[in-house]
Formats: C-alpha cells, sequence, structure tokens
C-alpha cells in the first residue's frame, strides 16, 4: 500500500487529494482540499501565466505541502493542465513547483489529461460493463472528452474549451447580454463538431460530466441549498467526487503505470 498525494494544478481551481492505493485501487481518502486559484486568468488573449495568478497557486501550495508532511505522503506529485500547456512560461512555473515545493510536477499533455479523466471517472465502475460511454470533463481552459468501454480509451479529444477561456473570450457584461451567450454557444458548438467525427457521437449510450461545472449543474437541476458538490448518492462514487477526477486518474495511473 502506498500514500499518495496529487495537487491538480488546473486553470481555475488548484486541488490537493491524498489517498491510500494499492493494486490500482484507492483503499482510503484521507485528504480533499480545493482552492480557486484561476492559473488561466489572462493566458487566452496573452500567452503568459500572470505573475498575480501563480502566486494564488503558491499560497495553496503551501497549506497542501504542510498537510501532505503531516498524513506521511510516501509519493507527492503535481499535474499542470490546460494554462500551462499555453503559456510562454509555463515550463517555467513547472521547475518552481518542483523545485521551491518538492513536488513531482509535470504538465499533463491533453492526450494525457483525456486518458486520466476517463480512469479516474470510470475507475469504480465494473469493469465488464461494455457500454460505449463518453466522459466530458469541463475545465477551466480546456475540455476533454473521452469515450470507452470497460475502463479503456477508445477515443479521446482536448479543446480549447474551458469556462475561463470562453468566459474571457465572449462574456464582458454581469449578467450576460444574450448576444455574449448567443456568441459563446455557437463557438462552443464549433469546437464539439470539429473535435468529434460523427461515428463516435452516434456509438455513445452513456455519458459521464466531471469537474465543477456538471456539479453545478446537477446541485441547480436538484435546486439544492445550500449547495453540495456531490449531489447524487446514487451515482459512482468516483464519479460523485468529480471536481478530483483528474487527481483520481493521476492516483490510478500511477499505480497502474501509466505514468512514471
Amino acid at each position: 500500500m502506498t500514500r499518495i498525494g496529487v495537487v491538480d494544478i488546473g486553470t481555475n481551481s488548484t486541488r490537493l487529494l491524498v489517498v491510500d492505493v494499492e493494486g490500482g485501487l484507492v483503499l482510503a481518502r484521507h485528504e480533499r482540499r480545493s482552492e480557486v486559484t484561476r492559473l488561466g486568468q489572462g493566458v487566452d488573449a496573452s500567452g503568459r501565466l500572470a505573475e498575480e495568478a501563480m502566486e494564488r497557486v503558491r499560497g495553496a501550495l503551501r497549506p497542501y505541502v504542510v498537510r501532505m508532511d503531516e498524513l506521511e505522503a510516501g509519493r507527492r506529485v503535481a499535474v499542470l493542465t490546460s494554462a500551462v500547456r499555453d503559456a510562454e512560461n509555463g515550463a517555467g512555473f513547472v521547475a518552481e513547483v518542483r523545485d521551491g515545493f518538492g513536488l513531482e510536477a509535470r504538465t499533463l499533455s491533453g492526450e494525457d489529461e483525456a486518458r486520466l479523466t476517463f480512469r479516474g471517472a470510470t475507475s469504480e465502475r465494473p469493469r465488464e460493463d461494455d457500454t460505449p460511454l463518453v466522459v466530458i470533463d469541463i475545465g477551466g481552459g480546456s475540455t476533454e472528452m473521452v469515450t470507452g468501454s470497460r475502463g479503456e480509451k477508445e477515443w479521446g479529444a482536448s479543446t480549447q474549451m474551458g469556462v475561463v477561456r470562453l468566459t474571457e473570450r465572449h462574456l464582458h457584461t454581469d449578467p450576460p447580454r444574450a448576444g455574449e451567450l448567443d456568441a459563446l454557444a455557437a463557438d462552443a458548438a464549433q469546437i464539439i463538431r470539429k473535435a468529434t467525427p460523427e461515428g463516435v457521437r452516434e456509438r455513445i449510450r452513456a455519458a459521464v460530466a466531471v469537474a465543477g461545472t456538471a456539479t453545478s449543474l446537477g446541485a441547480i437541476d436538484l435546486a439544492l441549498e445550500p449547495y453540495d458538490p456531490w449531489p447524487d448518492p446514487g451515482c459512482w462514487s468516483t464519479a460523485c467526487e468529480s471536481r478530483w477526477v483528474v487527481a483520481v486518474g493521476t492516483v490510478v495511473g500511477l499505480a497502474d503505470g501509466l505514468l512514471p
């Protein structure tokens, strides 16, 4: 059994997950934390990580490292995603996370992020279930769409369709004007059509949506007050914890040897 701490440094949030894992299965969860750090602030327009955005991430990492010390996590990994992939100064920030905070820091490619998202979202689904499904991970800088069955990815795409990116691109008033919402919807629809082959869409029989946008929409639909990010007690447990799906996928990937 290995205790692993994973920090998922996303475009909008920075999350900590500390778990015990053995044989590719998560046996116990010891810590989950999340901070809105908005690392992707302005990246779509400037192509660089803003200093104030990086400082927000540093502020989240300091107590995360302390907590991993307290829990005696044997392995400590940080994964960085869309904002860092796209930023001119992204590699330098990865090096800072590695050297300054003692984490095994790496930037996930879009392909890696899609694969780990699928593994995380389906890790507790029965492997014998061959229902063709799609996992949709709506992030801050990108949205990953991954199809597969029996726990194995068959097709996937990482698109430039994150909530921070499209909000900065199209929504300039609060509340947004109808024309702004129409432009955002048209942009998203075009990205999806371009990224997804028709044959892939026709084959799908089930869908799993993960991350904060999905859980927020679920809470709105169920009229939950106060907000609960795990609204449906009957859903798959990993998918319910969908804000941590990349972190869970990273844990499973490490255990299965999918990541070095």
